[in-house]
């Protein structure tokens, strides 16, 4: 990690990162972030908002943000279906009345009753096999994926997608696509699940939030953007500089997108060493040619 260091042109505004969780900032098997606690606390210290946007749901990200310090951050949740805003990136005029639990909530995505609904319309139609989050049984989900009962139950609280794991072949699969994309819904693939969601994604939530804060603020900011997954590629897209974190699950991630970094570790290792790559001392390994009228020139010397 590179030594203490500050922003010294730039406001704490001027820097958004975006991370997601599973395989990317949290282990993909034990859910540690260890590794990448030097960052965060930096990074916190330095006032650069942390913005999860993850497959978690609402119910799962309210208390990981507590744990992880991000609560003066915004998140997305369900893959862009929904997001949530701390008063500091709330309109004063618009939106008066944040929830119990001091946030607004704006969902982007489209109810998972219909979701849910349209489900079992094309599982009849098609025939295809597949098993829902929602059909799971408790033990089997927190086998699945690890989590304990308490977190397992919350990881079924959806609002705006429905995971799944598709048991038939990759002919009907693209079929079942096909059917889903009729309704306005997206079957993206995450490291686990398949997520049946509406026509928004981790991308257009970013985008979503980055005009909030010119909105806000006024301010034009450097964006960075983290994740491991196929569903993570709108998102790595929709920024400025992006990495892509060595998976554990063997599939392709490639997003357009001219400044890119891969790590070689994985998890909270590989999105340490990718903050260290953009946003640490220079001469740390590879850099893109910058241009010479880029005020933010990747990896930069920023000591």
């Amino acid at each position: 990690m590179p030594c203490d260091w500050m922003f010294p042109d730039e406001a704490p505004s001027s820097r958004l990162l975006f991370t997601d969780l599973d395989g990317s900032l949290l282990d993909h098997r034990s859910y540690d972030w260890s590794p990448a606690a030097p960052w965060l606390e930096r990074l916190a210290t330095l006032g650069v908002p942390v913005i999860p946007v993850t497959s978690k749901t609402r119910s799962e990200l309210l208390p990981l943000r507590q744990t992880l310090g991000l609560t003066a951050a915004p998140f997305v949740a369900e893959n862009g279906a929904v997001v949530g805003l701390p008063p500091a990136w709330c309109h004063a005029r618009l939106e008066r009345t944040p929830g119990p639990d001091g946030l607004v909530i704006r969902t982007l995505g489209v109810d998972i009753g219909f979701i849910r609904q349209r489900l079992a319309v094309w599982r009849e139609r098609l025939g295809v096999r597949f098993t829902a989050m929602s059909e799971m049984a408790l033990d089997a989900l927190v086998a699945f994926t690890g989590l304990g009962e308490h977190e397992a139950r919350l990881a079924r609280m959806r609002e705006g997608s429905e995971p799944l794991i598709w048991e038939d072949s990759d002919a009907r699969l693209a079929t079942f696509r096909e059917g889903l994309a009729g309704d306005g819904l997206r079957l993206v693939r995450g490291g686990r699940f398949w997520h049946v969601t509406g026509e928004s994604d981790k991308g257009s939530a970013v985008s979503w939030l980055v005009a909030r804060l010119e909105a806000l603020r006024g301010v034009h900011p450097l964006t960075l953007a983290l994740g491991d997954g196929p569903n993570d590629i709108t998102m790595l897209e929709a920024v400025d500089q992006a990495v892509v974190i060595r998976g554990c699950h063997g599939l392709e991630v490639a997003p357009r997108q001219p400044a890119l970094y891969r790590s070689r570790a994985s998890g909270p290792a590989g999105w340490a060493e990718g903050v260290d790559h953009w946003w640490g001392r220079a001469g740390r390994g590879p850099r893109p040619t910058p241009s010479p009228d880029d005020p933010f020139t990747p990896g930069r010397d920023l000591a």
